[in-house]
């Protein structure tokens, strides 16, 4: 069988007249101008070729197209443009199949979507999600779909950019088969039927529209979490056009549109937020350190946190022994996990079959020794140093000596707890944060004598465990914490200087934080913050502005939600503001003889933006934060931060 080169990344061999044709452009098979050229090669080839009666495109590894090249990003498009590759997919005399060997995102879909028949192996994923990167599809996605969906379901997964397995694609309209054995063999047998048929254009398919109260619903749900993201909208906007428009017009449409974004603000910040994942996995010092090998995790603690980080090493396929200070206590633990992953199996994130396996690596017990096989043990005990340290001191007498131990804590240093063990360079931080085994970021912190190969396994193992990793050194809430606290003493100055928590947390939230600070504050209650507050208070800086508010709604007993009352009222569980707590406001502001200002919107998000980038300036001057950008992702990723604004560090241009 004699291979035919297209393209550096496209060849092509002929079973039975049909023209298979292979994407290889590694890791993700993303959709170069090498690979868009080879593709159109391969078009010409096959119908200025007599004997060749069908073609079928389809990817090496794990990819049939990933999406765009990121090595193209923000340059001038280049020949062949991705629109005028789809364009002569579909307008091809001969039939193109799709075998989707695997994941087809963004461009990737846009062209099997142009295919004129759709395959798909088993595990196949496919998605259109520019929206995520401030953007609509740009080369027919939003056009072509709705032609084979309808539009209610091209809204939904369009507007929220996520992936669908194979059998939901074939119980959409998507593809139109899921192969049963060998994906390009039965698209060869496809390519051959569809040779002998009318060629099936998704373009010139009658759009089905569906009940107004359907696509008003998917549009809502879209909508509803969209917080501030233009892309989103216009995504609906374009799926809705391809009801009643042209193929042509929806196309000029949907390029204009996609054109415009590129070019927009958000979509430059989520581009930088794209970028920033991508190099937070680069840590100095770490070039060609070989992680150690993980079988089996350790907890200490199984209350809320240590039940979420069991339930996230048992999905990755850990083995794990949580243990509790009691066989009674221990049992309450285990319970808590199972009903985690029970919840898990009910939902469908998991099945039966997946379910047992988690539940048959998982020991719980009431006695430290059975840690003794851990290879790392994470502490997730109540944040007491004195909790901590004896546990550590504890755990030297139990574990091996080559495990590694790692610290949970939120604000206490992980280098005093390492001093308290022989061999401080095997401890570490691991921030979870709750709950742990839905949020993604994890920051790990690099004590004063960590050792690089265990750094190195604190990486490896948050990414087994699905995370994003953050390495920061050690500072009292190491970047997140400390940026909150930054973010709250602000917010606090601002009540101060004339703004209500109402006016805060609304400026906030129309800036794109999921609740703004004031309902934060409440929901996670006001006496740990407190608490900390009062054990500063002998080294706080006497000329350092202060705000006395905050604490006196402590002593007030007013603790947030829990408490019916903290900086709202709760009144059958609905939030309201409290004449109680503007009076207190009031006379904080009359003893400092502050003349209370009105505040906009746009000045309380700068105040308050700024004081979070200030912070992050401080964290980079000290060394704590590598990049600015890390910052960002942290803040993003773990308290909120709206995505679509790059960060503080981006909006403040510090890089």
């Amino acid at each position: 069988m004699t291979a035919i080169t297209f393209s550096p990344d496209v060849s092509g061999t002929v079973t039975d007249g049909v023209l298979v044709v292979t994407l290889d452009n590694p890791p993700v098979n993303a959709a170069s101008q090498t690979v868009r050229a080879g593709i159109m090669a391969a078009l010409a080839h096959l119908n200025g070729n007599s004997t060749l009666k069908a073609m079928v495109i389809t990817g090496a590894g794990k990819s049939f197209v990933g999406g765009a090249d990121i090595r193209e990003f923000g340059k001038p498009p280049v020949d062949p443009i991705l629109p005028d590759v789809v364009s002569a997919i579909e307008a091809s005399e001969k039939p193109v199949i799709a075998a989707l060997n695997g994941v087809a995102l963004g461009g990737g879909l846009e062209i099997a979507l142009a295919c004129h028949q759709r395959i798909a192996a088993p595990a196949a994923k496919l998605g259109l999600p520019e929206v995520k990167l401030g953007l609509v599809p740009g080369a027919g996605g939003t056009q072509r779909l709705p032609r084979l969906t309808g539009v209610a379901a091209a809204i939904e997964m369009i507007g929220s950019g996520r992936a669908v397995s194979a059998a939901e694609a074939l119980r959409l309209g998507v593809i139109d088969r899921i192969a049963g054995g060998v994906l390009v063999e039965e698209a060869i047998a496809l390519a051959g039927e569809q040779a002998r048929r009318p060629t099936r254009r998704t373009g010139t398919l009658p759009v089905r529209a569906g009940a107004e109260a359907d696509l008003e619903a998917a549009a809502k749900k879209v909508l509803g979490k969209a917080r501030g993201q233009t892309a989103p909208a216009e995504a609906i906007r374009l799926v809705k056009l391809a009801a009643h428009a042209t193929l042509d017009t929806g196309l000029a449409e949907e390029r204009r549109t996609f054109l415009e974004l590129k070019d927009g603000e958000q979509a430059r910040a989520l581009r930088h937020v794209f970028f920033a994942e991508r190099a937070s996995a680069k840590v100095d010092g770490l070039e060609g350190v070989q992680p150690r090998k993980l079988e089996t995790i350790g907890i200490v603690g199984m209350g809320l946190m240590g039940s979420g980080i069991a339930v996230s090493a048992l999905d990755a396929g850990f083995r794990v022994i949580a243990v509790e200070q009691s066989a009674e206590a221990a049992e309450k633990g285990r319970t808590r996990i199972e009903d985690m992953l029970r919840k898990n199996l009910v939902s469908g994130r998991i099945d039966q079959t997946g379910f047992d396996a988690r539940i048959s690596r998982l020991k719980t017990a009431g006695d430290k020794a059975a840690l003794q096989p851990a290879d790392l043990v994470i502490e997730a005990v109540f944040d007491d140093y004195d909790v901590k340290a004896t546990l550590f001191r504890e755990l030297e007498g139990i574990v091996r000596d080559d495990a590694i131990l790692a610290t949970n804590t939120s604000y206490l240093d992980p280098d005093r707890l390492a001093a308290e063990t022989r061999n401080p360079a095997r401890v570490i931080g691991l921030h979870f944060f709750s709950p742990a085994n839905i949020m993604r970021l994890m920051e790990v912190v690099k004590g004063a004598k960590t050792a690089p190969d265990v750094l190195a396994t604190g990486l490896q193992l948050a990414k087994r465990l699905g995370k994003l990793p953050i390495v920061c050194g050690v500072t009292e809430g190491f970047i997140g914490n400390r940026i909150f606290s930054a973010y709250r003493k602000e917010a606090e100055f601002l009540l101060e200087d004339g703004a209500s928590p109402a006016e805060i947390d609304s400026a906030m939230e129309g800036f794109g934080m999921a609740m703004g600070p004031f309902a934060v504050f409440d929901l996670a209650g006001l006496e740990i913050a407190w608490a900390r507050r009062k054990r500063q208070a002998a080294t706080r800086d006497p000329a350092e502005r202060y705000s006395v508010i905050a604490d006196r709604l402590c002593e007030a007993g007013r603790f947030g939600q829990k408490a019916g009352r903290g900086w709202y009222a709760y009144v059958d569980g609905k939030r309201q503001e409290d004449p109680a707590v503007t009076e207190m406001i009031a006379a904080a502001r009359r003893e400092k003889g502050i003349v209370p200002k009105d505040f906009t919107s746009g000045e309380i998000t700068r105040r308050l933006v700024s004081a979070m980038a200030d912070e992050g300036r401080k964290l980079m001057a000290e060394g704590i934060a590598s990049r600015a950008s890390d910052i960002d992702l942290v803040l993003i990723n773990g308290y909120g931060f709206p995505a679509h604004r790059g960060g503080p560090m981006f909006m403040a241009g510090i890089e």
